[in-house]
């Protein structure tokens, strides 16, 4: 587990405490800006169910506390970890309240981390749980073992990041994921290539490994075909209810933003410079806590600040990577930033602004406001949109947000 370093949140700190999309007075209104047409046909696709009442702890059972710190760093964005070097007292804490995921290890007491798991699973309530058998024995050996005492999966130590998340990602959405074999090659290959490379970003952003653009443009090649043809409608339902909230969000914006590009006339190359932008744009949110990424109330100045860190370790990220595009650079850097300056992390404005970033902000607003969070429901399509033009004024490109308007009433008809 030597692979696997803490990463560390960056970003100066502010005075202000919330760092979360700001609605504004509820506007009401359904219909979309003097239009009398309501976004009604992609409203289903559009919400995300995104950390909404599911079980969002991993309990480890390992007497190795440094193994379950470096698990609790990789995870940290994703889920909260708790700790146990007995199986006794985590029979205990589970069966209060299971968690989505356990990790055993083999040499766990009183008696191994085998029979423990052939003990939960003579239990009804544990017949289903996801289990990790983890151990830093002989692979075949601990693969055939980790199946006969009834685990899902197996993973010998020490192990990459990227691995990790994978796995618990995986099992932990195996009935999302494998609904995806059910979908068309184009669609399927979408929601796999991007999981896929999400999953991976993990490492690169703990080592600081570049990431090679033609990876991102190979992902995002089929999303913007699917675009083109129309055919996405199944890519956004088929992550609807995923728990990586921050790989849902991002598809979600890299397929808006496809689509913005594809309205506003852009080319194809144009179209993957955009969809690698929105899938990159929020990745340094892998470093920063969980707690903080979901906590229902107020953030407080220095959780804030760990939030806004999230767009310096992005752009700390893609920096490292020679091959990335200056564009994708900026969708990264200036989502956050407002017309009238008062955005972070450079509170640039006006002129300053990047023009896709420009364009990538309002789809992050939409999608954030649109996203049904443990913190917040969700909001109407509509609504959201009169919340945009009414409430952001200042904040957001109004010809850009008009554009948007116009072709999300396409797009539902």
């Amino acid at each position: 587990m030597d692979d696997l370093p803490a990463p560390c949140p960056s970003g100066a700190p502010q005075n202000r405490a919330r760092g979360r999309k700001r609605a504004g007075p509820r506007a009401r209104g359904p219909a979309v800006a003097g239009r009398g047409v309501p976004v009604t046909g992609l409203v289903p696709c559009l919400q995300t169910l995104s950390g909404a009442g599911v079980p969002d702890t991993v309990c480890v059972v390992d007497g190795n506390p440094s193994h379950a710190s470096h698990v609790a760093s990789a995870l940290m964005p994703l889920y909260r970890v708790e700790h146990y070097s007995n199986a006794s007292p985590a029979l205990i804490a589970m069966r209060a309240s299971a968690p989505a995921v356990l990790m055993v290890d083999v040499v766990t007491p009183p008696r191994d981390g085998y029979a423990f798991v052939r003990s939960l699973r003579r239990e009804q309530a544990f017949a289903r749980l996801p289990i990790i058998v983890t151990s830093t024995g002989n692979a075949a050996g601990l693969a055939a073992s980790a199946r006969e005492c009834g685990a899902d999966a197996a993973m010998q130590k020490p192990y990459r990041r990227s691995v990790l998340v994978a796995a618990i990602s995986s099992l932990r959405n195996r009935d999302i994921e494998g609904a995806w074999n059910a979908l068309p090659p184009l669609q399927r290959d979408v929601l796999n290539g991007t999981v896929r490379v999400f999953h991976a970003l993990a490492d690169s952003l703990a080592t600081g490994a570049p990431v090679p653009f033609s990876v991102m443009t190979d992902a995002c090649r089929p999303l913007v075909e699917a675009v083109a043809r129309n055919d996405f409608k199944d890519i956004l339902a088929g992550v609807r209810d995923h728990d990586n909230y921050t790989y849902v969000h991002s598809l979600r914006v890299a397929a808006l933003l496809t689509m913005f590009g594809q309205a506003a006339g852009l080319g194809v190359s144009d179209q993957l410079v955009l969809a690698s932008g929105g899938l990159l744009h929020d990745v340094g949110k892998m470093a920063v806590p969980h707690e903080v990424l979901n906590k229902p109330g107020r953030l407080d100045d220095a959780e804030y600040a760990a939030m806004k860190g999230h767009v310096a370790e992005t752009v700390r990220l893609l920096r490292a990577s020679p091959d990335i595009p200056e564009p994708v650079v900026k969708i990264a850097e200036q989502h956050h930033e407002k017309l009238d300056g008062t955005g972070y992390p450079h509170g640039l404005a006006g002129r300053h602004l990047n023009e896709l970033a420009r364009m990538a902000a309002i789809v992050d607003v939409f999608s954030a406001l649109t996203d049904r969070r443990i913190y917040k429901p969700a909001m109407d399509a509509d609504e959201a949109l009169a919340v945009m033009s009414d409430g952001m004024k200042g904040h957001l490109d109004q010809h850009f947000l008009s554009l948007f308007k116009d072709m999300l009433m396409a797009a539902a008809v």
